[in-house]
């Protein structure tokens, strides 16, 4: 997969994807960690307005190197797509989880 083009605007931060049929812009949703010590991003591609409105995610490994610069590595194991699968559903478990706590403490 190679070293993306990563941008951070707003507090956003954006990957650009060269697929076989060309460029997609995606809105990194998360980097996390799962249960088998790997490391993984979401992303939410965008379409031409910028917006994810399917909701679609797409799960790829993340590397950093020496300099920490990332890298991303496509799972073509089953096994291992699910494994990360897991770890993000409990990832935004969390998220919500947190929000919910922090809504009550906010009260």
């Amino acid at each position: 997969m190679g070293k993306p083009n990563m941008e951070d605007n707003d507090d956003e931060m954006y990957v650009d994807l060269e697929l076989d049929d060309g460029t997609v812009t995606c809105s990194i949703a998360a980097i996390f960690t799962a249960s088998n010590g790997k490391d993984y991003i979401a992303l939410l591609p965008l379409d031409e307005d910028g917006e994810n409105d399917d909701g679609e995610v797409w799960l790829y490994g993340h590397e950093e190197d020496a300099e920490g610069t990332p890298s991303l590595r496509y799972i073509d194991d089953e096994e291992e797509y699910e494994i990360a699968s897991d770890a993000f559903d409990e990832y935004l478990d969390k998220q919500e989880f947190d929000e919910l706590v922090d809504e009550d403490d906010e009260e």
